[in-house]
């Protein structure tokens, strides 16, 4: 023989994306993508400003987001397509709707890319004190881009990877809990003392709970990922059904068992919560709990930042192939990679990164204020979507159900009055109305690029 054996090609979607991403892939992206820094951050405001009660909020916001993802992979079961869950709201609610959605999901991510490129630099700059943040910003931003530039293999073993050490890392997490609890840990005696003894396991009252639960929004969301991923995968309704499934059975162990775990082993007010995993670790003198902790916050960080590419550029190419963005951000390379509108997300994170050094108090926060909100607003647009769907799919097509959502159609109507309720608590949250009057805002800034759209010239047929 004169030819080695070559591998074979891989299947190239009706849009020219290259199907490569395998099933494990999948269901790690899924899986990897509600563990965010926000858990190993962001929940410390959480638990300092509610008390042992912030279980409650986790498990308020994490039972919304597992019917949220239910309904995702319905809809992506039935109708794998480039932008996800983007063109399913445009079939259900109208071009408005899909045209909001695309637009609020982009600008959810490509401020995500800017905060985790500075979170990152920052993380670095603790083992490297001697090199510039900028530096070290630039650098993550170059190595990221490359990463996506090279294709979507290459972006979603990156992404198993970074998922494994984060869902490795919480196991161990919960595990070491367990053992501490039940008294086998060396020095503690164990048990649920700490949840009460502070002032009670609801020290602060009922508001704060809820108001937790307003600010645990944000840190489930990336799930949905896997759904804008599913057009890149060889068996996207396989696929999305386990991967969504696999969320469903684990996102409230990873989020509700770890909090659990943090506050019955450190005292809810206890200064060191700022830093929850952190403290927890150390309250068992684990050598070098800080850096290890540190190093898997980098990675929720790296792993945001390496989402965040993928999932704006795959939006604003399903946004462009329906004409709903310039038309040139849809066209791709030899490799069936989007590189226009990689190198546009990435362009507008370089951008933001600037503005946050340059008026970090203006500007910048107006981003990192109203994104959040944003993030409500898709995932309260998702939840229509599949009420309208269902309907559809039933009457038209009911083999394509090969995902269900439970007790249709009315734990989805309790999901969208749940999602409205917390929009309209914001309101009544000092600390949240201006995130809401933000992310109003934007909407309506998306609203009027609608509108001037639709001026511009009439969309391409479906």
């Amino acid at each position: 023989m004169n030819q080695a054996t070559s591998d074979p090609q891989p299947e190239v979607g009706p849009t020219g994306l290259r199907r490569t991403l395998k099933v494990r892939h999948m269901q790690m992206i899924a899986l990897g993508g509600v563990i965010g820094a926000g858990l190993f951050v962001g929940s410390g405001v959480v638990i300092q400003d509610t008390g042992p009660a912030a279980v409650l909020s986790f498990a308020i916001t994490g039972a919304l987001v597992v019917l949220v993802m239910r309904m995702l992979g319905e809809m992506a079961s039935a109708y794998p397509a480039v932008g996800g869950f983007y063109e399913y709201n445009r079939l259900a609610l109208g071009e408005l709707a899909g045209f909001m959605t695309g637009w609020m999901y982009w600008y959810f991510w490509i401020i995500v890319v800017a905060l985790e490129a500075v979170a990152g630099a920052g993380l670095l700059k603790m083992w490297f004190p001697g090199v510039a943040p900028w530096a070290f910003t630039l650098a993550l931003m170059t190595v990221f881009t490359l990463l996506n530039l090279l294709s979507v293999r290459s972006w979603g073993e990156a992404e198993y990877w970074f998922a494994l050490i984060k869902v490795a890392a919480i196991t161990l997490f919960l595990v070491i809990g367990t053992i501490v609890i039940v008294g086998l840990w060396p020095g503690h005696a164990g048990g649920f003392g700490t949840l009460t003894a502070h002032g009670g396991f609801m020290p602060k009252g009922i508001g704060p709970v809820l108001t937790g639960a307003v600010a645990a929004t944000g840190f489930y969301f990336g799930s949905e990922i896997v759904t804008v991923a599913a057009a890149e995968s060889p068996e996207p309704e396989r696929a999305v059904a386990r991967a969504t499934q696999s969320v469903v059975s684990r996102v409230l162990v990873f989020y509700v068992g770890s909090i659990l775990i943090v506050v019955t082993l450190v005292p809810w007010n206890d200064p060191r919560m700022a830093q929850p995993y952190v403290a927890a670790l150390g309250m068992l003198h684990i050598p070098a709990a800080a850096q290890i902790m540190n190093g898997v916050i980098l990675t929720a960080v790296l792993s945001a930042l390496n989402s965040g590419l993928f999932a704006s550029s795959r939006m604003i190419m399903a946004l462009a192939t329906r004409r709903d963005a310039p038309v040139a951000l849809a066209r791709l390379n030899g490799r069936g990679v989007p590189v226009r509108a990689i190198l546009l997300s990435t362009a507008f994170g370089y951008a933001a990164v600037v503005m946050n050094y340059v008026s970090p108090d203006h500007v910048f926060a107006f981003l990192v204020d109203s994104y959040g909100t944003v993030a409500l607003f898709v995932y309260l647009l998702i939840a229509c979507a599949e009420l309208r769907l269902r309907r559809r799919l039933e009457a038209e097509a009911p083999q394509r159900l090969r995902v269900r959502m439970w007790g249709y159609p009315g734990l989805t109507v309790l999901a969208i009055a749940m999602m409205v309720a917390i929009l309209a608590a914001m309101a009544f949250i000092k600390d949240q109305r201006f995130p809401l009057l933000f992310g109003l805002a934007s909407a309506l800034v998306m609203l009027a690029g609608y509108v001037l759209r639709r001026r511009l010239g009439a969309r391409v047929p479906a």
